[in-house]
């Protein structure tokens, strides 16, 4: 069964068509509000260069999973 996603909300003009794939290589910066400046901080704090590393980032994973297990309590 095919899944499709409206992304658009979600990402800078330019990246709106790419494929997940393309996406997930794209820099941070990429995703819709975030800066060349917040790229910056989340490569040196986190070494974070794309969404594929921001999505499988330790430390964002653990604060999501304590979101969602929180929130599946209420």
């Amino acid at each position: 069964m095919a899944v499709t996603a409206d992304l658009a909300k979600l990402l800078d003009r330019e990246y709106e068509d790419k494929s997940l794939e393309e996406i997930v290589k794209a820099p941070v910066e990429a995703l819709a509000g975030v800066t060349a400046e917040d790229a910056e901080m989340l490569k040196k704090a986190f070494h974070i260069k794309t969404i594929g590393d921001l999505g499988r980032n330790k430390f964002f994973r653990a604060a999501t999973a304590m979101v969602d297990l929180t929130d599946s309590q209420k």
